[in-house]
């Protein structure tokens, strides 16, 4: 009998927003492997750390961030390497991803190294889409409208034809691109509609209309929503005093 891979959806950053099914996994499964940076502490782990009973194998698959592929290829390929190990001595898996495993996540390098020979389940998790969403105060889209999801680092020209398209956007991979992406949505005269939400659901959440927000660039973990159905957007009063 050979072990079973989990890929782990852990939610956005809040701890108390992991599925109950996460949760049992993830306290009994004798190894755990946790994306990381070159240097520096996972934010994958942070999110599971309470929940972890100790004594488990843990993997560190660090991945340095360039443009170039090939150093993080090879990384892939050695932990998948060391995950089998396991998995053939009949020890089960978990891969903790932040959010949701198949929805940008950086699980499906190993899914795709290891699926073929291993029994795998896929744990979804809450997305930041929708953490921002409730954050916001405001529906991401209702009715017929379409909702489209768009990375950042796409053309201008992309971008204004998806959102031109769409009844309500939620823009991903923000980060560098920000002044780009609020310049673009300035000229298509949506600024009004558009709330910018950063590190959602953790300790220095910030949610705000796009026109309130200052500099040039924003964390990686930052999202733009627009929702055409809505002539503007104000924090909701319950949220607002709260923070008074």
């Amino acid at each position: 009998m050979t072990g079973k891979l989990y890929g782990v959806g852990l939610g956005p950053g809040d701890p108390e927003l992991l599925t109950l099914k996460a949760l049992r996994i993830l306290t009994s499964v004798p190894v755990i492997a946790w994306p990381a940076p070159e240097e520096g502490d996972s934010f994958a782990r942070s999110i599971a750390a309470g929940h972890l009973p100790g004594g488990q194998v843990e993997i560190a698959i660090r991945v340095p961030m360039r443009v170039e592929r090939f150093p993080a290829q090879e990384i892939y390929d050695r932990a998948a390497e060391e995950i089998a190990a396991h998995l053939d001595a009949g020890r089960d898996v978990a891969v903790l991803c932040e959010g949701d495993p198949f929805f940008y996540g950086s699980f499906m390098y190993l899914f795709e190294r290891l699926a073929g020979h291993h029994e795998t389940e896929i744990v979804p998790g809450v997305s930041s889409i929708m953490a921002a969403g409730a954050a916001s105060g405001r529906p991401l889209s209702a009715r017929n409208d379409v909702l489209t999801v768009i990375p950042g680092p796409l053309p201008d020209d992309e971008i204004a034809a998806r959102i031109d398209a769409s009844g309500a956007v939620a823009i991903m991979k923000v980060g560098r691109h920000f002044n780009r992406l609020r310049a673009l949505i300035e000229k298509m005269n949506l600024t009004a509609q558009a709330v910018y939400a950063e590190r959602v659901t953790l300790a220095g959440e910030r949610v705000m209309p796009l026109a309130e927000v200052s500099g040039d660039t924003a964390p990686y973990f930052s999202i733009i929503l627009i929702y055409k159905g809505a002539e503007s957007w104000a924090k909701p009063a319950a949220q607002a005093e709260a923070q008074t």
